[in-house]
């Protein structure tokens, strides 16, 4: 039996890690939660998730240092980050890109949309289509 694929949403809005989660979960994910850049650093360590949805603006860390420290150490760098923000300009993106992020979606977004590329980075085929589509 094949185990579920796990991912780890960091964010430090709990209503909005919240949203994420349930509509990852629905797609068959096991998911795992952080609220602040250390945390999230500490629970990749410990459990490996396939995928981080990684928002920027976090306390303790952020975000894109979150993804460096991540990105540089051996037992994590092969972990994808979608980084998630309302840092939207070019040059976030681009920092973001350049520390190893797969990708880049910007808030407000679709829940819908973030499944989809987390199915696109991960290779998974199977997408559910049956989650609302609203803006998050």
């Amino acid at each position: 039996m094949q185990t579920k694929k796990k991912i780890l949403i960091v964010d430090d809005e709990k209503e909005l890690a919240g949203l994420v989660s349930l509509h990852i979960s629905r797609s068959g994910y096991d998911v795992l939660i952080a609220f602040d850049g250390e945390e999230a650093v500490n629970i990749c360590r410990k459990e490996k998730p396939d995928l981080i949805v990684l928002d920027l603006l976090l306390p303790k860390m952020d975000g894109f240092a979150v993804c460096r420290i991540i990105k540089e150490d051996p037992q994590t760098k092969d972990t994808a980050v979608i980084m998630l923000s309302a840092l939207s300009q070019l040059d976030d993106r681009l920092k973001g890109l350049e520390l190893g992020a797969d990708d880049f979606v910007a808030k407000p977004f679709s829940p819908r949309e973030l499944v989809m590329r987390i199915k696109r980075i991960l290779g998974d085929e199977a997408v559910n289509l049956n989650q609302g589509g609203e803006a998050a």
